[in-house]
């Protein structure tokens, strides 16, 4: 493991440059080397008066040549044992820093590392816990947290990518076909022409916009605003801008509101939600049928149900209903002009608000429910 990498120079081109861990090494040291000399020079200008202080409190009489050779003994000694002593304690400090030292290096070249193959794409790497503190496992853990977050985000753009090619080739294939028949004389530009024409870029211009909400939701990039509101202003608005659609297609739109508490939601994105709700019903339930809007409070939450009878779902299909760009009879949501994602947006929109959302069924033919459950409002203290 080298501890001089390369780094560029102002010319571009790259120079050696001394590691962290010889640095660091290096700057311990200068600080042991500093602090031995501070030691040696403190021991010799105060040991002797210390000594001298001593015998004359133990009542020691010398005379001269006597304190001459005391004072030759007393040198002798700390020229012998404060260097020793000095040297091993450096030598241990040096030990210690560098094992420290290494140690740091190690767990630094091991971020690097992963940052790196999280610059070069691969977004799975991860960082261990380190060892060194608190410091260092924040830094791992934030780490990994930024990694995720990229991860999820490239799965999201890869899908995303993978579903936008997949749903563009019906519409784009419909448009080439009519256009070479109109340049071979095939059609007409009469009004079916038109028609079909409209229908697919209308399809085309859903389909941009439903897959950039969906991954903008995914991403958790809305902007989600709750605040306690009444459910059954939720639920009233939610019928009141579907009442025309179900009245042309002849299928009835019944609300049921149990008195409850508030619930915390934001009132355009849950509007979004049941509208969504509302509108797959709508798809699936034949003229004469019935779609039913409730709402109750279970348990600190507030559940909302859109149950239909129309064409239920099969229990192989009941797990996939929320994924997006799956239907369960494609033929029939495309001629319908579903785009394949409004159930995907809504499950998004719901896990913004911290709730769920689940799908039941009995079968085909016997209708389907969706649940939505949010968090109830808190109570205010009177």
């Amino acid at each position: 493991m080298s501890s001089e990498p390369a780094v560029p120079s102002a010319s571009g081109r790259p120079e050696r440059s001394s590691g962290f861990a010889a640095r660091l090494l290096a700057a311990q040291g200068i600080v042991l080397v500093a602090m031995a000399l501070t030691t040696w020079l403190v021991a010799s200008a105060v040991g002797p008066g210390i000594f001298h202080d001593h015998l004359r409190r133990a009542g020691v009489e010398h005379t001269a040549a006597g304190a001459e050779h005391i004072d030759q003994a007393f040198t002798s000694s700390m020229l012998l044992s404060l260097p020793a002593a000095l040297l091993a304690a450096v030598a241990s400090a040096f030990a210690v820093t560098w094992y420290f030292s290494r140690r740091v290096q190690r767990s630094i070249a091991r971020v690097a590392g992963a940052a790196a193959e999280v610059a070069a794409g691969d977004y799975g790497s991860r960082l261990p816990v380190l060892g060194l503190g608190g410091e260092f496992d924040r830094l791992a853990g934030t780490f990994n947290a930024l990694a995720e977050r990229l991860e999820a985000v490239e799965g999201t753009r890869r899908r995303m990518l993978a579903d936008l090619a997949h749903e563009m080739r019906t519409p784009l294939a419909t448009l080439e076909a009519h256009i070479e028949a109109l340049e071979d004389g095939v059609r007409v530009l009469d009004e079916d022409t038109f028609a079909v024409l409209r229908s697919s870029t209308g399809r085309l211009g859903r389909l941009a916009h439903d897959i950039s909400a969906v991954s903008r939701a995914e991403e958790g990039r809305l902007e989600i605003t709750p605040h306690p509101v009444d459910p059954a202003s939720l639920i009233e608005e939610a019928v009141r801008a579907a009442g025309d659609r179900y009245r042309d297609k002849g299928v009835t739109l019944r609300p049921r509101v149990s008195a409850g508490p508030a619930v915390l939601a934001d009132t355009a994105r849950i509007g979004q939600v049941l509208g969504n709700l509302l509108d797959n019903a709508l798809r699936h339930t034949p003229p004469g049928g019935t779609v039913t809007v409730d709402c109750r409070p279970v348990d600190g939450w507030t559940e909302f149900e859109v149950r239909d009878t129309g064409e239920g779902i099969a229990p192989e299909h009941l797990g996939h209903v929320f994924d997006r760009f799956y239907r369960a009879d494609p033929a029939r949501s495309r001629a319908q002009g579903g785009s394949g994602i409004g159930l995907s947006i809504t499950r998004a929109l719901v896990r913004a608000h911290g709730g769920s959302i689940t799908a039941h069924s009995a079968g085909p033919g016997r209708g389907a429910a969706f649940t939505v459950r949010l968090p109830a409002a808190p109570r205010r203290e009177p």
